[in-house]
């Protein structure tokens, strides 16, 4: 089984049509899809700055944004079915659909994962990787990736994915690989690939 993470900065762009049929056509049965916070992230951070609350208070407002987002992506695409829990997952990839994780409801009090800006959208999508038993982890950023691998120190001292996905994808099982936005012509054949997919940059954790 994968797991999907389309980031919210593909929110503005037009290839993100493309990635939600992409899914939806080849992923039904084996992909859940977990959104990123995009521009309802955005203003959580935007309210933050405005008000001064705490943290743990936006990293509970930004989870919600997640929700927000999963549920604008089902809007969006036939065959995307909201799932705002296990079960929901379960049944949905049963019934040879895509399910799109809410994490609202399901993360909750989760004692493993820290509550402020250290934790984004690819710490809850690995957090979900683990804890569904899934196989691979696909990040989908709005950044182009050269060569077969890239280090994880490099993605996090980039700013490109955050502080905490290091500790959550170290010791979770699965394989971990990156994408530029304009890779979904590559989905179909990534999905059938035993490991690292052909085309896709492998995430070197060490």
């Amino acid at each position: 089984m994968w797991v999907v993470k389309l980031g919210g900065s593909l929110y503005a762009a037009s290839v993100l049509r493309d990635w939600l049929a992409a899914v939806a056509g080849r992923g039904g049965g084996r992909v859940v899809l977990a959104p990123g916070g995009g521009p309802f992230a955005d203003q959580v951070r935007a309210a933050q700055k405005a008000w001064g609350f705490d943290d743990a208070t936006a990293h509970r407002m930004a989870v919600c944004a997640v929700d927000q987002y999963g549920w604008m992506l089902c809007g969006m695409q036939p065959g995307l079915v909201p799932a705002p829990s296990l079960a929901d997952i379960q049944g949905a990839l049963a019934g040879g659909q895509v399910p799109v994780w809410l994490p609202g409801a399901m993360l909750g009090e989760e004692p493993g994962l820290a509550r402020d800006w250290s934790v984004t959208s690819d710490t809850l999508a690995a957090w979900l990787a683990g804890h569904f038993g899934a196989a691979h982890l696909l990040l989908v950023k709005s950044v182009a990736f050269d060569g077969d691998t890239v280090r994880l120190s490099h993605l996090v001292r980039e700013g490109i994915v955050d502080p905490a996905f290091a500790d959550q994808i170290r010791d979770g099982g699965f394989h971990v690989c990156v994408a530029g936005r304009d890779e979904h012509l590559r989905l179909g054949s990534w999905l059938i690939a035993a490991t690292t997919p052909p085309g896709a940059c492998r995430v070197l954790v060490r």
